[in-house]
């Protein structure tokens, strides 16, 4: 069974007419006749049968026709990805991003890249730190985003892009809310409204609070960052946030206090499965990246 042989069947079948086929196909008709024929002999079912000037196609040919389109529509898919994969000006990026950057970082540089690569697709997906790594090993995605930076992994490799600062965040009229920067254990009784327990954020402030003597008390938890900060905005505890995860994006803002002790951070990096190579579209955008926050 031949490529060519399920293209003509195809057109036969749309056009019920094998002049018509081959005209549209631009061979011979007795080409188009002897395919099908040819196809017909090495399934051993008949696909067509005449009614006046058309052709009709069987209870077989039917079924034939719905799989084989489906075929032909993979192929085509398969034909374009390797394309794109080849060519860096007209590819798809698959990328991963914890949901903190989601806010001003993501869109930010998506932005400034299809500024000088209007062509590029992008796929996003947005996850956890252990998601995130799980989607890299599976190739669900290409290159991601991740916190914190994952200095040494088994399967994974990458580079660290930044380390950014967290802040505390309260509600307004809160007693230290006018301060410029506090120690940490100024907040020990205060409720906290933390990141589930996937969250890799949750583990740096439990690590910080533990560092500043104390256990926080957990007051609400929360999955994204506008959450937390509409939480904390409306007064129902504190909480402690990377500075990219606290732009403003709606009225109820909480307030921002710069922690002095201790000094809380987190490293940002960029992962890849390790000892693969990137499809150039993707490399080419990981260039952009590191070229990016190096300067």
């Amino acid at each position: 069974m031949e490529l060519r042989q399920l293209h003509y069947f195809v057109k036969v079948a749309k056009k019920q007419h094998v002049t018509q086929a081959s005209e549209e196909l631009h061979v011979a008709q007795s080409a188009v006749s002897r395919q099908i024929h040819q196809l017909e002999e090495e399934m051993g079912v008949t696909l067509f049968v005449q009614k006046g000037r058309n052709l009709q196609l069987t209870p077989a040919g039917k079924l034939f026709l719905a799989r084989v389109e489906t075929v032909l529509d993979e192929l085509e898919r398969a034909v374009t990805a390797v394309h794109e994969f080849l060519d860096p000006s007209t590819g798809v990026i698959r990328i991963g991003f914890p949901h903190s950057l989601g806010i001003n970082l993501i869109p930010t540089v998506v932005a400034k890249y299809r500024d000088s690569h209007p062509n590029v697709k992008f796929r996003l997906k947005q996850g956890t730190f252990n998601s995130l790594i799980r989607d890299v090993l599976g190739g669900e995605i290409d290159l991601s985003f991740i916190s914190p930076f994952p200095e040494k992994h088994d399967h994974v490799s990458g580079e660290l892009l930044l380390t950014e600062e967290l802040f505390a965040i309260m509600p307004s009229d809160h007693a230290l809310a006018a301060e410029s920067q506090i120690e940490l254990h100024r907040l020990r009784d205060e409720p906290f409204v933390m990141f589930s327990e996937e969250y890799s954020l949750r583990s740096i402030v439990l690590d910080a609070c533990k560092t500043a003597g104390f256990v926080p008390k957990l007051g609400f938890e929360g999955e994204e960052t506008d959450t937390i900060r509409g939480l904390v905005a409306a007064g129902l505890g504190v909480s402690i946030l990377p500075e990219m995860a606290l732009m403003e994006t709606n009225p109820l803002q909480p307030a921002k206090v710069r922690i002095i002790e201790p000094c809380i951070t987190r490293t940002i990096g960029l992962i890849r499965r390790k000892n693969e190579k990137l499809s150039p579209v993707a490399e080419q955008f990981q260039s952009f990246l590191l070229t990016y926050f190096q300067t």
